[in-house]
């Protein structure tokens, strides 16, 4: 499933779509320590934050996550959002929780329900 077919799915706000939208998303992964998410972010995941700042498309850019997704509506403010068009990182927003909101990615990457 690509970031666009997943907001599509699951209704997520476009924030930025990678004009390509050719990577697919392996599953989410949920972390708000940036350090940590360098060290540990899946490639190819979609990376659930409510860190919402340019440090985040930095971790998403190195790490190659497929997109990120903005939990509870977090906002990125205007230069990060100029940021994530020039260097083509796809950002989505959510408005649910970060657990929910994994969950329900979960469950459209692997075409099933958890609960």
């Amino acid at each position: 499933m690509t970031p666009s077919q997943l907001a599509d799915k699951l209704e997520y706000r476009i924030i930025n779509m990678d004009k390509t939208d050719e990577k697919q998303i392996a599953g989410p992964f949920c972390c708000d320590l940036l350090s940590l998410a360098m060290s540990r972010l899946p490639a190819g995941c979609a990376w659930v934050t409510v860190m919402a700042n340019i440090n985040t498309l930095a971790v998403a850019s190195l790490t190659d996550a497929a997109c990120i997704v903005l939990a509870e509506n977090a906002v990125l403010d205007d230069a990060a959002v100029s940021k994530a068009c020039e260097q083509q990182i796809t950002v989505l927003c959510s408005d649910k929780p970060v657990f929910e909101t994994s969950l329900e990615i979960y469950e459209a990457v692997n075409d099933k329900a958890v609960l």
